[in-house]
């Protein structure tokens, strides 16, 4: 069912309860993957709903690279504008731990979506606002962070949303986040059905236990 779009960077997949494919039970919490945009175009089909910030994509640290302190234990239910100490890996050669602060999360338009054109009818964007610092002082320089969306049952809302809007642009570290407290400002798009909602986000980047438990922050 996939339908070509010419916007590069932007893939909006939505699907149905009546649709078989990847999506496995309506309103049902699934775990879909990102997809990124080909050179050249874009493409949509049905999924499950993540969301990232960058077509990068942070590989999960093992258990065995939890740091001894004070990190955020996997699980931990938080509300927005809270922060959370997690260990962090980022491709195959950067490690560390940072701090994960979701300070709002926001409704958009539908005209937001213009770029991505008749298959953004009926969807509402939401924008998840995010700060991130360096904790650990470690070379995290370029990477990114991922969250995922979440609906009001605590769940994925069906939509698989990538890429940027105007009043949404995905940032990723700079040259200089290598020091404690360096910081950065992001923002992750997130979308649902029209009448329903994205009220939550959760991080499961940390390590294996994060993968099964995720953090999550609710508005």
């Amino acid at each position: 069912m996939g339908v070509a779009l010419t916007h590069v960077r932007t893939t909006l997949l939505t699907a149905a309860c009546a649709s078989a494919l990847l999506l496995s039970a309506c309103g049902g919490d699934t775990d879909g993957t990102p997809v990124s945009a080909p050179t050249g175009g874009a493409t949509t089909g049905s999924a499950a709903e993540e969301t990232t910030s960058s077509s990068a994509t942070p590989s999960s640290a093992s258990a065995k690279d939890v740091p001894a302190g004070d990190v955020t234990a996997p699980g931990t239910e938080l509300e927005v504008g809270d922060r959370a100490v997690v260990p962090f890996k980022y491709g195959t050669d950067k490690n560390g731990t940072i701090a994960v602060t979701v300070t709002a999360i926001e409704q958009g338009a539908n005209a937001d979506l213009a770029k991505f054109g008749d298959k953004a009818k009926g969807i509402t964007p939401f924008y998840i606002r995010v700060s991130v610092e360096n904790v650990g002082g470690t070379d995290l320089s370029y990477s990114s962070v991922s969250l995922r969306g979440l609906g009001e049952d605590g769940k994925g809302t069906g939509v698989i949303i990538s890429g940027d809007t105007d009043k949404c642009e995905s940032e990723t570290a700079a040259r200089d986040f290598t020091t404690a407290g360096a910081k950065y400002e992001t923002c992750v798009l997130s979308a649902a059905r029209e009448g329903s909602a994205v009220t939550g986000a959760s991080f499961d980047k940390g390590g294996d236990a994060y993968v099964d438990d995720p953090i999550v922050w609710k508005n």
